[in-house]
């Protein structure tokens, strides 16, 4: 992991830097001591090779010799040490056998040297921040189903829930998924954007922020909020942003 890692844990949020990462494992008595093995499926890369993504399935190994399936997201930055992870998500899955198949990768169709513009990097960061704002903005307008369909890549994976063994894949099929159960032609949730990373090729980006349901909360309680990671991708840097993991 890199030393600016993000990782979203619930209820303690955006948890960065590897020293915070280490800590709150520290303090999971189950888990903290662990070994985790995983195998990835799935990824991309940005044009100028230094930004990609994976995912895949993991496998917890306790102390207490019980193990724990998951499946995981990682968005990787390389520098002059090697690549690094810069966010990473994992959750549990069914311990039924999920399909470990190689997927095809989310790749450019041809390599670029990086650049080191910071302007045109700034430029590439600040349209990817607009369109997350503008998935979450229009998404309350037309619907949470719509939205999905309308701002996801057909390449698109998402993890899904802990009832799940593995992932899914396409913008239909995940905007149906993240909908099911909530009012049609509306979105139960809301949410922004707090930061983005994105590689200088502008085709691979992340962006980072927080869920919150649009129903107002109990009384006298605060408005609950979730961290969350979305990978995005485009096929130049004319072109529109989509999502193509989650």
């Amino acid at each position: 992991m890199a030393a600016d890692v993000t990782v979203p844990m619930a209820g303690l949020g955006l948890v960065d830097g590897i020293a915070a990462v280490r800590e709150a494992l520290a303090r999971d008595t189950l888990d903290g001591r662990a070994h985790l093995i995983w195998q990835p499926t799935g990824g991309g890369l940005s044009a100028d090779g230094q930004h990609g993504f994976t995912y895949g399935f993991t496998m917890l190994a306790r102390a207490d010799g019980t193990q724990v399936p998951g499946k995981y997201l990682a968005y990787w930055v390389r520098d002059a040490r090697g690549w690094r992870m810069r966010a990473y998500r994992r959750i549990r899955r069914t311990g039924a056998p999920a399909d470990s198949a190689r997927r095809p990768g989310v790749l450019p169709g041809a390599l670029v040297p990086p650049v080191s513009d910071v302007a045109a990097i700034e430029r590439h960061r600040a349209s990817l921040l607009f369109a997350e704002r503008a998935f979450a903005r229009e998404s309350q307008e037309i619907g949470l189903q719509a939205g999905f369909a309308r701002f996801g890549s057909p390449q698109a994976m998402n993890l899904g829930g802990p009832a799940t063994p593995g992932f899914t894949f396409g913008n239909i099929a995940i905007a149906a998924l993240v909908s099911a159960g909530g009012p049609p032609g509306k979105s139960a949730v809301d949410w922004w954007p707090e930061r983005a990373l994105v590689a200088s090729s502008g085709d691979l980006g992340v962006t980072f922020g927080y869920i919150t349901p649009n129903d107002p909360p109990a009384a006298g309680q605060p408005r609950p909020r979730f961290p969350f990671f979305t990978v995005w991708h485009r096929a130049s840097p004319d072109a529109p942003w989509r999502y193509v993991a989650e």
